[in-house]
């Protein structure tokens, strides 16, 4: 199938006329291989001790394989961490624990059920792109493993094919259609219910691993669009801080400038102080004459960079994974350190249902523990971060959990999880509902509590998949 040429606007060239892309060497290891036949750079060699690499390779070809599951890759920058790190060598190193379980969902949230064309996900009232399928280094724990490993995903109508990537035409092309619908209906889509689709987030991958040329494209073909806010996921922070230099950053105020108009938000992904902070030979943190610990320079560079914009927003969200930041002091000095240089707290997760997500997940109790212990001595504006689990349903909050028993509540003798649903799918009916069960504290994923139910008035565990959303698109189009 030909694929409809987009053509910029008068306005748009303003912005992609003045773009430089410059070549970044980010000195990627791609793969196990150099670290197993010794090409690797000499100071790299060492990351996996002979025993780690022979029982990988014990594993290929198997359906234990360890690349199969997850693509290996790391910077030179983020070897130059977490050669220090434990933690950050949990992030990036495969390990064969990985697929010792390989249970779990193969299209984590039912995605696909939401997308009305190829690589956009319109499950609430934003959408979602799928604009690169790699990121400059490969986080373990990734909840888009089916996408990084180019993974065939069965869809709701059966069909078995790779999730595809967002093409600038036809992703304009829906918004356009969708929005025109929304109008002329009052406010509201005429068969979903939907309002107004006005934010839109880059993710993928790692958008900030294309040129920038093709960011730029991306931003002012979503502005003329009529897309209000831009959102962009990226841990390149971590990952090759080097990358926001001069160049990005004349790019976003040539933006800004001539689409004054249209918000933009930067979501970062940080998930450990390792990441960021610089340490001594013994591997403590280095604190200046009045106390405040000094941040790792090429990362405080590029975030003071962003944050000095005061027209971007900069907001941080991590997952909580086994043995990288189930840690309540590090992710205490993870949400002050990121709160005093601009940087919001966001998100924390409790882990996604991915494919062998028993190898990474920290029980969901254990999760709202670790943050809420994260949190005592925080101040107001410092604790703003929620724990999520992301629900099929929608963004749920694990609001609360006690070890108390709840008087004439049956089922409740050990205490009760809370949940609560923040963000509903299409005109968001259930949004603000609850749920309370019995306490499990091995539980990693909602199943697990499915024999423990006391009040579900979210319908999170009566979930059916819904119609798919691509009707939409079609209907709308006709109609545009």
């Amino acid at each position: 199938m030909s694929r409809t040429k987009y053509q910029p606007t008068k306005r748009e060239r303003l912005v992609l006329d003045m773009v430089e892309n410059p070549r970044y060497d980010r000195q990627i290891i791609n793969g196990l291989d150099p670290f197993i036949n010794g090409t690797a750079p000499d100071d790299m060699r060492g990351f996996y001790t002979p025993q780690e690499t022979t029982q990988l390779v014990n594993l290929r070809g198997t359906e234990r394989d360890i690349e199969a599951r997850m693509p290996v890759k790391i910077t030179r920058h983020f070897f130059e961490l977490a050669k220090s790190s434990t933690a950050l060598q949990k992030l990036v190193k495969a390990s064969p624990d990985e697929t010792l379980n390989l249970e779990g969902a193969e299209d984590p949230g039912n995605q696909m059920d939401y997308s009305p064309v190829e690589g956009l996900i319109h499950k609430y009232e934003m959408g979602l792109l799928y604009v690169i399928s790699t990121c400059s280094s490969h986080c373990r724990f990734c909840y888009r493993e089916e996408l990084i490993a180019r993974k065939e995903v069965e869809r709701y109508d059966g069909t078995v094919e790779k999730k595809g990537l967002a093409q600038v035409a036809e992703v304009c092309e829906y918004i356009r259609a969708h929005n025109l619908a929304v109008e002329a209906n009052g406010g509201r889509h005429p068969e979903t219910g939907r309002e107004k689709l006005r934010e839109i987030l880059l993710s993928g991958g790692d958008p900030m691993v294309l040129p920038n040329n093709k960011l730029a494209a991306w931003f002012a073909a979503l502005a003329e669009s009529g897309v209000e806010a831009i959102r962009l996921g990226t841990k390149e922070m971590a990952f090759y801080p080097d990358r926001f230099d001069d160049a990005f950053l004349a790019m976003m105020d040539r933006f800004h400038e001539v689409y004054p108009e249209v918000g933009f938000r930067l979501m970062v992904h940080f998930n450990h102080p390792d990441e960021i902070l610089s340490k001594d030979l013994s591997g403590g943190y280095i604190s200046d004459e009045a106390g405040f610990y000094q941040w790792n320079p090429r990362a405080r560079r590029a975030v003071d960079a962003v944050v000095s914009r005061g027209w971007i927003s900069v907001e941080n969200q991590s997952p909580i994974i086994r043995g990288v930041n189930d840690d309540s002091d590090a992710l205490r000095i993870l949400q002050r350190t990121l709160k005093r240089v601009g940087i919001e707290n966001h998100y924390f997760f409790c882990g996604r249902d991915i494919v062998a997500y028993r190898a990474f997940n920290v029980p969901i109790e254990t999760a709202w523990h670790t943050l809420n212990d994260s949190q005592r001595g925080l101040s107001g504006v410092e604790a703003h971060a929620r724990l999520s689990i992301t629900h099929y349903k929608g963004k749920t909050e694990v609001a609360a959990v006690s070890d108390q028993p709840v008087a004439g509540l049956p089922g409740a003798e050990n205490g009760v999880v809370v949940f609560k649903l923040l963000r509903s799918a299409a005109d968001a009916p259930d949004r603000g509902k609850m749920c309370i069960v019995g306490r499990n504290p091995e539980a990693l994923w909602f199943d697990d509590y499915e024999d423990r139910v006391l009040f579900d008035e979210a319908g999170l565990f009566d979930y059916r998949r819904v119609k798919p959303v691509a009707a939409d698109f079609e209907l709308t189009a006709l109609s545009a």
